[in-house]
């Protein structure tokens, strides 16, 4: 196993990678300490090479690394990409582009729910990986001879994965299904993270608008901290305090220093300023203009029983096309189409729809109805006879 330290070695890898048509690709990365994810190893190979990349080598210029993750002329091949993509995002500036994600592929070819990868090579391949380096310190040098064949082994086995997945996608024509998937994985505003959104983070314990105008402040103040000195969020401020802020609404030092969430002290912090202008600038909000309280649960609009019957349906066709449940709908897609035939929903989109979607329509509007059928359950259209199962559920 080669691990490379120097910037013309990184470059004379890519530039080898960029010869074919794909390349695998895994990080391992800390953030107990941080916010930001802090990048300690990266992974790469394609057919006939395999490279460990040491980002914390010194001297060590990623420009090369990045440029190949930016090569439209080469699929980056990635299992449960998210957090991947999120390094690459932050530390080179770009979106990897094209993607295959593993995981996402997996669920359409009918491996169930969010398969680790470990599980997927060994369902693939036979192969299987040694687990115990998983959760090891990346950030310690040097690294072992066990965590380094661990951290090849996630790129090198991932070859045949792609392969097969690839090739069954094709056999089933669902290619395009995962290539839709792909087109949120790789937007930049799945990455983009705004202050202003960081109270959806947060558990809705507020009762009042005003409560929620001093969460969302506090917790878009705390977000802006967190990020610009790179520490975790709860290293500013811990959730709990939040709730009690926005609960007691402190305009005085004096009264944030006698919450019970607030540690001794922090209320002559700097940071306590910051909390106190936010909620200052909560409390000066019009009551008109104050923000309204997400609803809970259901739509008002939408019928529990008929979110029932759509789970049914989902579980149904998600065993009958061999396709993970979560990929098809998420419960509040089921609860948005109880309440709305037009809802914007993915469910109500693309494939989804043809598979799914339509027939969901058709039940919560009484034209098909569910029946048991041996050991399954069925759809079957409304007032024919006993053979008429309805064809859409094939």
């Amino acid at each position: 196993m080669r691990t490379l330290t120097t910037t013309e070695e990184l470059a004379a890898a890519c530039t080898a990678l960029a010869a074919h048509d794909y390349v695998t690709v895994d990080t391992e990365f800390m953030r107990e300490s941080t916010f930001w994810p802090k990048l300690c190893l990266a992974q790469i190979a394609g057919p006939g090479h395999a490279f460990l990349v040491d980002t914390l080598a010194e001297g060590l210029d990623l420009a090369p690394f990045f440029s190949l993750m930016g090569d439209e002329s080469v699929t980056k091949v990635f299992h449960a990409a998210r957090q991947d993509i999120e390094i690459v995002f932050h530390r080179g500036r770009l979106i990897p582009h094209p993607v295959f994600d593993t995981q996402v592929a997996a669920m359409v070819c009918g491996y169930g729910d969010s398969i680790s990868y470990d599980q997927l090579v060994y369902k693939i391949t036979g192969a299987r990986i040694d687990k115990t380096s998983r959760f090891t310190d990346w950030g310690r040098r040097p690294l072992s001879d066990r965590q380094l064949a661990y951290a090849l082994a996630d790129v090198t086995h991932l070859r045949e994965v792609y392969q097969s997945l690839k090739a069954n996608l094709a056999e089933q024509d669902r290619s395009e299904w995962v290539r839709e998937e792909m087109e949120v994985l790789t937007s930049p505003d799945t990455y983009r993270l705004h202050p202003e959104d960081a109270w959806q983070r947060l558990k809705m314990r507020v009762k009042r608008p005003r409560e929620l105008a001093v969460l969302q402040e506090v917790a878009a103040w705390r977000e802006r901290e967190a990020q610009s000195r790179d520490v975790p969020r709860n290293r500013v401020i811990k959730d709990e305090a939040i709730y009690e802020i926005a609960a007691q609404q402190p305009t005085s030092v004096k009264a944030l220093g006698s919450l019970r969430t607030i540690p001794r002290g922090f209320e002559r912090s700097r940071a306590a300023e910051g909390i106190l202008a936010a909620v200052e600038r909560a409390c000066a909000i019009a009551k008109e203009d104050l923000p309204g309280l997400p609803r809970r649960g259901n739509s008002s609009d939408s019928s529990p029983a008929a979110v029932e019957l759509m789970k049914v349906l989902l579980r149904m066709t998600s065993e009958r096309h061999g396709v993970a449940a979560k990929v098809i709908a998420t419960v509040d897609d089921l609860e948005r189409i109880a309440g709305d035939d037009d809802a914007d929903v993915a469910a109500l989109k693309g494939w989804r729809r043809e598979l799914f979607g339509e027939t969901a329509l058709k039940l919560k509007r009484g034209e098909i109805a569910l029946s048991v059928k041996g050991r399954k359950v069925v759809a079957v259209a409304r007032g024919d006879d006993a053979d008429a199962e309805y064809a859409a559920a094939e």
